[in-house]
């Protein structure tokens, strides 16, 4: 099991134990994203405290994750940081379906009328996750652009020199 994600697990327990919420932390497998995520178990919260960790569109579990991510990624060199994304009651995974949707759904239009196509109102997690999602497009290319809490991510055709 790997260190930075035990390390997370251990984080997320405390946070949550300090929080009064009476949930555990797993590190459990995402075979169809090739990934390993910090699960909070839901089993003894009640439908109100799932929601207020969730938060609307997931903002409070974004913030969650942003904590994790950073604390357990502070004094790393770049190249040693790691990415830990962090589950509840499957939230995670139905908004990574959604945004599956939404990249192929902005790869096909860029296709089809050549012009760039601009992705708004997502974390900096969901960005990055839909830059992975179309890294196999090489046909496409896809950067950020602009400031928090406007910052967006851009699909276009490669640009070649």
């Amino acid at each position: 099991m790997d260190e930075q994600l035990q390390r997370g697990q251990q984080w997320l327990d405390e946070f949550l134990k300090l929080a009064g919420l009476p949930a555990t932390v797993s590190i459990a497998p995402q075979p169809q994203w090739n990934e390993e995520w910090l699960t909070i178990d839901a089993t003894h919260l009640t439908p109100d405290q799932v929601q207020h960790l969730t938060g609307d569109h997931g903002s409070a579990l974004d913030a969650i994750q942003y904590l994790a991510n950073t604390t357990l990624n502070l004094g790393r060199a770049k190249e040693e940081q790691q990415a830990i994304t962090v589950e509840l009651n499957g939230y995670r995974d139905r908004r990574l379906v959604e945004l599956q949707s939404m990249a192929e759904a902005a790869a096909q239009q860029v296709r089809e009328t050549g012009e760039d196509y601009e992705l708004t109102s997502l974390s900096a997690a969901e960005r990055r996750q839909v830059h992975t999602l179309l890294q196999a497009h090489e046909d496409l290319e896809t950067f950020s652009q602009g400031t928090e809490p406007d910052r967006r991510l851009v699909v276009r055709r490669l640009q070649t020199s």
